[in-house]
């Protein structure tokens, strides 16, 4: 029992972000550290897969973190510290990208993704049903005659 509760303990500290902040990026004012922190959870790495910068350990990560805390010790509110990273590193960076013309197929792809194997699946069903709609039924004679093959191939 004790070790199945380790392994359950190790299981989920492993589990757990590995927030990748250092602590010379930490400001010393911790109101803006909470900003910083809250904005910098929006921003994707531009290296990393779906990784926010606050959890990447990647180098361009790490400096957009720090251009962050700049923007913000600089007097930025956090919507202009959060558009001046967006117009420096483009809107990839967003981790919740707006819906605007650039990212309507990005929005509705999977729906057409999901309607177009709707379809597709629909339409093998319907095929699949129409074949065996076109069975026909044995008469009797045909009856007769597979029971007189079946009897046969028992003798043998």
């Amino acid at each position: 029992m004790i070790r199945l509760i380790a392994v359950w303990l190790i299981t989920l500290v492993c589990a757990m972000p590995a927030m990748a902040v250092n602590p010379d990026e930490v400001l010393a004012d911790p109101v803006l550290e909470t900003r910083a922190r809250d904005l910098s959870k929006d921003l994707r790495c531009v290296v990393c897969r779906n990784q926010s910068i606050d959890d990447s350990n990647a180098g361009i990560a790490r400096d957009m973190r720090i251009v962050l805390r700049e923007r913000l010790v600089a007097g930025d509110t956090d919507q202009e510290a959060f558009d001046y990273l967006v117009d420096r590193y483009g809107a990839y960076v967003l981790l919740d990208p707006p819906v605007n013309p650039t990212t309507y197929l990005l929005w509705v792809g999977p729906l057409l993704f999901f309607l177009a194997a709707l379809f597709g699946f629909s339409r093998i069903f319907r095929k699949a049903r129409a074949t065996t709609d076109l069975v026909e039924e044995l008469s009797d004679e045909d009856r007769a005659l597979v029971r007189s093959l079946l009897n046969d191939e028992e003798t043998l």
